[in-house]
């Protein structure tokens, strides 16, 4: 049996979700009289899809699917003006937000209160003014971050019934590092509602998979976050995932270089300025696609030696981890102990 590779490459700047590079790995199927292998795929939240399935009756839901991608932009797009999350933004009081918006934003504030803030979906004004929002970039200065400090933290925002309240008018919500994975959750759960228990959901590089490939485990790809290594497609490790779903965050591929520094999309919520840790990508492995995402930004900002310990400590949350991070110049891993079996790396 062949094997085939699938290179996810999202060069493109996103919407609103933070762009990841990842290989999607798996084996042709070989077709029976009873399972086919259904491929789709498709743009959607300013990257794109690929959705795998195994199908008896080779019904292809396509046409749903997008349907679907585009109700959840309908909601939660920043760069639609008459999304849910804009009209918020622009302080619209006649708002009623749909059960996605209530889902994401009911997530977004557990993972904030658990990681002490460090996770904060209304950091959006200050990754406006860095360039890496749905605005133009600013002339950065520290007078500006400090400025725009007072409007971020979570604890000002409510939900009461489908309304949110701000204390504030300034404050923006940005569901940047959270929505993907939610989506992914979506179309896996319409996936399964339709009766299929083998599949293989990706978006943006965020991904769930459940069930089987004839005989084979789905096998995910992580890449070598290296923005030079990219352009040859290097993959640093490959994941064995089953029943279980998989968000990378990375400093590596959104970020501009000005004046000789460099300069990450994932910003700090507590000073303001993109976060510079030692961390090079995390990758999270949940139950679900929207609390690996969520956490895979937060252990971006938390730095590695801090990252480890909240996973420790927090085992509730049932959170398997593979970091990627940089020793004195040399790339180093470390994964956790039940995923050393699920886990082959490369060189």
């Amino acid at each position: 049996m062949p094997l085939m590779i699938l290179v996810v490459n999202f060069s493109g700047m996103k919407n609103f979700f933070s762009p990841v590079l990842l290989f999607i790995l798996f084996f042709t199927a070989c077709k029976s009289d009873k399972n086919h292998l259904l491929k789709i795929e498709g743009k959607a939240q300013g990257t794109t899809y690929h959705i795998s399935w195994l199908s008896s009756d080779n019904v292809n839901y396509k046409k749903d699917i997008d349907s679907l991608l585009l109700e959840i932009d309908s909601s939660m797009s920043t760069w639609l003006p008459a999304s849910f999350i804009s009209r918020i933004n622009n302080n619209d009081s006649n708002v009623l937000v749909d059960q996605y918006f209530i889902d994401v934003f009911r997530k977004a504030m557990e993972v904030s209160e658990k990681t002490n803030g460090l996770f904060d979906v209304t950091v959006g004004p200050v990754v406006n003014a860095w360039g890496f929002g749905f605005a133009k970039k600013a002339k950065v200065d520290s007078s500006m971050i400090d400025s725009l400090l007072q409007y971020v933290g979570y604890k000002m925002l409510k939900l009461e019934g489908n309304k949110i309240i701000k204390e504030k008018p300034q404050i923006m919500l940005d569901f940047n590092a959270i929505a993907q994975g939610y989506t992914v959750d979506v179309l896996a759960g319409y996936l399964e509602n339709k009766g299929i228990k083998n599949y293989l959901v990706e978006l943006g590089g965020e991904v769930k998979a459940k069930g089987r490939k004839n005989s084979e485990a789905w096998k995910v790809g992580i890449d070598l976050p290296d923005e030079k290594a990219l352009e040859e497609r290097k993959l640093k490790a490959v994941i064995n995932l089953n029943n279980k779903a998989m968000a990378t965050s990375g400093n590596y591929r959104k970020f501009y270089e000005e004046d000789g520094q460099k300069f990450s999309h994932i910003i700090d919520p507590g000073n303001g300025y993109p976060a510079r840790q030692n961390l090079l990508s995390a990758t999270v492995i949940a139950d679900d696609g929207i609390t690996a995402d969520a956490y895979a930004t937060s252990f971006m900002i938390m730095g590695l030696e801090r990252a480890k310990k909240f996973v420790e400590d927090n085992k509730d949350l049932k959170l398997e981890v593979y970091f990627i991070y940089d020793e004195k110049g040399s790339t180093k891993t470390f994964a956790s102990e039940s995923l050393l079996n699920l886990i082959k790396e490369f060189n």
